[in-house]
């Protein structure tokens, strides 16, 4: 018997071998690596590819079959839109190849005065990302590319009003959306109508948290008629867990339900938010998603509510709540005296029985009553479809200023420099000015060199933990500046101290003191010290930090990597997804 539920538009059981035999046929097979029940019928679970972990998903539903469909479909979500790739450089091979993303993309030229080039975006669109007109062409310079010769790759998305083609920067994409609006479905209205709940989902819920909206419970007669997500919610409260069940559809507005967790052994909540044009699915969405990766002993993480709105509405928080949800919310979401009057909306007929095609045009009817433009790329060459929904000025994850201030592509003409400095042989002066270089750039101090650069290091080496500071350190070294290399040294081991294995710490606290004796004595006394020094840290720990003081080594635990990264096995097994996806691409 198969089964079905709201909002599929095909039985869990042909969808699940649909994805396992397509991935089978792709040779990207993924294994389930962890499940969690915690509560009637609530599911999670993690799958990842057998060859690469790093590409992963995370699956939730009221049923194990519906709970490995939604995981396998995000799967194939993430496959079709490349987004596994987004925060990665591809490498020389894939940047010089007849295409990097998509045989569809468009590339243009950057101009000699590093104008935006004519044919991107839409006047009006631009009046939006760039309402100032501040932008570059090399603002748009792809990370994954990195391919400044080569110019602004470009996605074509077809705009709804008129259904034009609109050539998307994949830059502005990647900087800006994150992973909201994308999906993967049966059919494409299926996919669709789950990328635009998410944007609302997402949208409504950052409105409640920066306007700290107060908003009105589902009455208990509304909630009896989902009896078994009744059972999950009546569960978590026995385990010491109250429940608050919101309508945050704003007056009918939006088809958007929060539910908010309290943890009275801290005095912390966690709010969920989970939209769909069915209320049940909705209602069912939002309450598995409260337990998605996470067992009631990992219920201790979140944050009291706050009083402090201004505090609730910070960008920084609103970004905290989009990664996982742990940000802080308003006392205010709790007033009796609700903003809004509680509305029992659904835009399903009596029968329950509504088409995917029927929700995705009410949804749409709603973005339009709001002026929204929406894009639109569908994906099917995986056998699978999928798409990416941007509705402009609604789905954005941060800002447009972010294309100016914290660009991913900002660190991209560092890349070479870095990598070729472990062998490297400059002069002093000259790795002294790199510091100023990297001031000059206003490159963050606390920045992880290997985001910056696009890097998939893996865990096992000194480029993991890597960040601007830490590189400043040995550069001042490298530059035989002792007084400055202190400063970075100091400003290192607090930074961190508890990421670095117990080696790297021991031979930094080493390299500090030996740092501090040649700013203090004679390097001629060494010897007098070296016995003590020994007895502290070692000797063959200290023999070799000496010589990184002298400059005779330079760079710790560093060491060269080529253009095409093949020193990373990490990265090689996520270019690994790439090629296979690429050659997918090209029948």
């Amino acid at each position: 018997m198969k089964t079905y539920i709201p909002g599929k538009d095909a039985a869990l059981e042909d969808s699940i071998n649909h994805f396992h035999q397509l991935l089978k046929d792709y040779d990207l097979e993924a294994k389930e690596a962890s499940w969690l029940n915690p509560v009637p019928n609530v599911w999670s679970v993690h799958i990842q590819n057998k060859a690469c972990p790093a590409c992963f998903t995370n699956g939730k539903g009221a049923s194990k079959k519906a709970t490995l469909a939604s995981a396998l479909g995000e799967y194939f979500e993430r496959l079709s839109t490349n987004y596994f790739f987004s925060d990665f450089y591809l490498g020389k091979n894939a940047a010089n190849a007849d295409f990097v993303h998509y045989p569809s993309e468009k590339w243009f030229p950057i101009p000699k005065n590093n104008a935006l080039p004519k044919g991107i975006l839409t006047k009006k669109l631009l009046g939006f990302y760039d309402e100032d007109k501040q932008l570059t062409a090399t603002d748009l310079v792809d990370l994954q590319s990195s391919h400044l010769e080569r110019g602004i790759c470009t996605l074509p998305f077809i705009q709804q009003s008129d259904q034009q083609t609109v050539y998307v920067p994949v830059n502005l994409i990647a900087n800006l959306y994150a992973s909201n609006g994308m999906s993967a479905g049966n059919t494409r209205n299926e996919a669709r109508v789950q990328g635009l709940s998410e944007v609302f989902e997402r949208y409504v819920k950052n409105r409640i948290i920066t306007q700290a909206i107060s908003l009105p419970e589902i009455p208990q007669s509304v909630l009896e008629r989902y009896p078994n997500t009744v059972e999950s919610i009546k569960t978590l409260e026995q385990e010491g867990f109250p429940i608050t069940c919101f309508d945050a559809s704003l007056g009918g507005q939006y088809p958007v339900i929060c539910v908010v967790l309290f943890n009275p052994a801290n005095g912390t909540c966690y709010a969920s938010f989970g939209a769909h044009p069915n209320f049940g699915v909705a209602l069912e969405r939002t309450v598995t998603e409260l337990l998605q990766g996470r067992s009631l002993k990992d219920l201790d993480v979140f944050s009291p509510p706050s009083f402090d709105n201004d505090d609730v509405a910070d960008l920084s928080n609103l970004e905290t709540h989009f990664i996982d949800s742990s940000g802080l919310i308003s006392w205010d979401l709790f007033n009796q005296k609700a903003d809004y009057e509680f509305a029992d909306w659904s835009f399903v007929s009596a029968d329950g029985v509504r088409s995917t095609e029927q929700e995705f045009h009410d949804l749409m009817q709603i973005i339009h009553q709001q002026n929204v433009e929406v894009l639109i790329m569908d994906y099917e060459h995986l056998g699978v479809y999928a798409c990416r929904i941007l509705a402009v000025g609604m789905s954005e994850i941060y800002p447009p200023e972010d294309l100016l201030i914290a660009n991913n592509n900002m660190a991209i003409h560092w890349r070479d420099t870095i990598l070729s400095l472990p062998s490297s042989q400059l002069k002093a002066q000259h790795y002294l000015e790199l510091i100023e270089q990297l001031d000059d750039d206003n490159l963050d101090d606390f920045a992880r060199v290997r985001e910056l650069l696009g890097l998939a290091t893996g865990k096992d080496n000194a480029w993991y933990t890597l960040r601007i500071g830490e590189l400043k350190s040995m550069l001042a070294l490298a530059g035989k500046d002792l007084e400055q290399a202190k400063l970075w040294l100091d400003w290192t081991i607090d930074m961190n101290s508890s990421i670095f294995s117990s080696q790297r710490n021991h031979a930094y606290r080493c390299l500090l003191t030996l740092v501090d004796f040649a700013l203090m004595r004679d390097a001629k006394q060494f010897p007098d010290y070296q016995i003590a020094f020994n007895k502290m840290y070692g000797e063959e720990c200290v023999n070799e930090m000496w010589q990184y003081v002298t400059g005779k080594k330079r760079f710790f635990g560093l060491f060269d990597v080529d253009e095409n990264l093949t020193q990373f096995p990490a990265h090689q097994q996520l270019l690994g997804v790439y090629n296979k996806l690429h050659q997918a691409m090209m029948k």
